[in-house]
């Protein structure tokens, strides 16, 4: 039996952890904090396969994600579903009348071409799919269908429990100090057949420990937890400006604009305060900021995930990307069929450490 030491409790690591306990792999996972403490836990937990999602092998890549978490859906059954974890609705998308808007049309038109189901809607339709949004002057909106949200902890939560059910070992607080044929940790050596690297923004330090490069990039985010509101929103809104959903708890979760990969928080409480003040712009409730977070997306060099065995240190696999939450079923699925039976996945090879070396 293969022993798979995992580094990082994040939500890609748990998703590996499940999917290679109940191929009947023994998997230690290890997290220097605690399940979800990185950037899983401050994530905003959107799945999607939308318009910066290119080139078509990405798009295609996220796609299985979303796909995966229908999957995950009838697997995991009621642990799942408890709560229904998983908020579909789709998105809804607009701009004013300008370039942007422009381009919104442009991106609505490439992405049908691609099969995604998209639409443009004229004002009534967002109206009535957004009854309590202000959305302003419209100069072209859409409605992304396939895509939802996730509770990122919880689902971190189930899929630990479930491959826990499946034999799997979950340490922590548990620091990794050197990777190699074995793993070194503050708790011991623990030998491994394969070492798994999906430790988040730690992955550079770790892969230089075996002399692997996994280069990052800056990428901070913050996100405004509001109190509890009626329900509001059963959907994903992306306004200018900032985006927002209303959870399952009925709080509001909102965030700036996504602009590519990296970002700047160095007053987070001023951004978190420029966050809100958008959000009452489009929505229209009696609510103050509960707590804000601060966190940082795994976010390669080129944006693109990083996924493979190492030149440097063949039994050291890497599982390092932005968009973990909508990825992490399709990557713990075919990592498993990479790391267990030596198949190399076709849908994974653009994406290998090997374009760092």
């Amino acid at each position: 039996m293969q022993h798979i030491v995992i580094c990082g409790a994040g939500i890609i690591g748990a998703s590996l952890a499940y999917h290679l306990a109940k191929r009947g792999a023994r998997v230690t996972i290890v997290d220097a904090q605690h399940p979800a403490a990185g950037a899983t836990g401050k994530s905003f937990g959107w799945l999607n396969a939308t318009f910066s999602k290119r080139p078509r092998s990405y798009f295609d890549l996220s796609m299985l994600g979303i796909a995966g978490w229908r999957r995950l859906e009838q697997e995991l059954g009621g642990d799942l579903l408890e709560g229904n974890l998983v908020q579909w609705g789709g998105s809804v998308a607009w701009f004013p009348p300008g370039p942007d808007a422009e381009q919104l049309r442009l991106d609505v038109l490439h992405h049908r071409q691609w099969g995604y189901a998209v639409r443009l809607l004229d004002e009534a339709e967002v109206r009535q799919l957004l009854p309590h949004v202000a959305p302003g002057n419209i100069g072209a909106a859409c409605h992304s269908d396939p895509e939802g949200a996730v509770d990122p902890i919880h689902a971190v939560s189930v899929l630990l429990e479930k491959a826990r059910q499946f034999g799997a070992e979950v340490r922590y607080p548990c620091q990794v100090t050197g990777v190699g044929r074995s793993v070194h940790t503050s708790q011991g050596i623990i030998e491994a057949d394969t070492v798994v690297l999906a430790c988040g923004v730690d992955s550079p330090k770790l892969a230089q420990l075996a002399g692997v490069n996994v280069p990052l990039k800056d990428a901070p985010g913050v996100l405004v937890h509001t109190t509890p509101q009626r329900p509001l929103i059963d959907r994903i809104v992306q306004a200018p400006g900032v985006h927002f959903r209303q959870k399952l708890d009925r709080r509001i979760v909102a965030g700036g604009q996504i602009v590519g990969g990296a970002g700047t928080a160095e007053t987070p409480v001023a951004d978190a305060q420029e966050i809100f003040a958008r959000l009452t712009e489009y929505l229209d409730f009696a609510g103050s900021i509960e707590h804000t977070t601060l966190g940082y997306r795994v976010m390669p060099a080129d944006e693109y995930p990083i996924l493979g065995f190492t030149e440097n240190c063949p039994n050291l696999y890497v599982a390092a990307t932005h968009s973990g939450v909508t990825l992490a079923p399709v990557i713990g699925e075919l990592a498993a069929l990479e790391i267990l039976d030596g198949r190399p996945q076709l849908q994974l090879e653009p994406y290998r450490p090997a374009r760092f070396a």
